[in-house]
């Protein structure tokens, strides 16, 4: 029988607050385990442009959302924060979200629930920042941004910020069920 024992760091409060603790945590892990691939949500791009400097020599993806998202025709990702993240070496995707797509908008007209805002509901059920890291995970290997054969870190958070970091075997979206979350090694307590 093999057993690993691995630290895990969880916050007794989702939020913004844990960003650079989360930040160094997954830099001594990604440092330890050899893991180069980085995939980090963020939306106004800070969150990402700390990550592209915490992690500079790796392969950092940020992931954003599509246009309008919150608020239609406003861009959401910061001048600012993407030239810092490009300068930075990293990579930078904006996409519609791999768990709800248009499926959101026939909940919101026509009250369905569809499968992948049932499936983004069960990920809820270990947090938001969970259900994240799994979608830009997704999301950054199907636009071919990360390798398939390789772990990576992603990390993501509730709102704004980052609480939670998980090591996966990312898959690209129509092979969803391949996906593996291996590791967590972050996240609130309290969500």
């Amino acid at each position: 029988m093999s057993i690993v024992e691995r630290k895990v760091v969880y916050f007794k409060e989702a939020g913004v607050q844990n960003t650079d603790t989360v930040l160094n945590l997954v830099k001594e892990y990604v440092e330890k385990e050899g893991i180069k691939d980085i995939v980090v949500a963020s939306t106004t791009g800070e969150t990402g442009a700390k990550a592209s400097k915490v992690f500079k020599g790796n392969n950092v993806v940020v992931v954003t959302h599509c246009f309008g998202f919150r608020e239609p025709g406003k861009q959401e990702l910061l001048e600012e924060y993407r030239h810092e993240i490009l300068t930075n070496g990293g990579k930078i995707f904006t996409g519609i979200h791999s768990l709800s797509s248009a499926e959101r908008a026939i909940r919101k007209d026509f009250g369905a629930i569809q499968t992948l805002e049932l499936i983004a509901n069960a990920l809820r059920l270990l947090g938001e920042g969970t259900k994240v890291c799994v979608e830009i995970a997704l999301m950054a290997e199907d636009a071919g941004l990360i390798p398939a054969d390789n772990d990576i870190v992603a990390i993501g958070g509730t709102g704004r910020g980052a609480d939670t970091a998980l090591r996966i075997r990312p898959a690209n979206a129509a092979r969803f069920f391949d996906l593996r979350i291996k590791e967590i090694i972050a996240k609130p307590q309290n969500f």
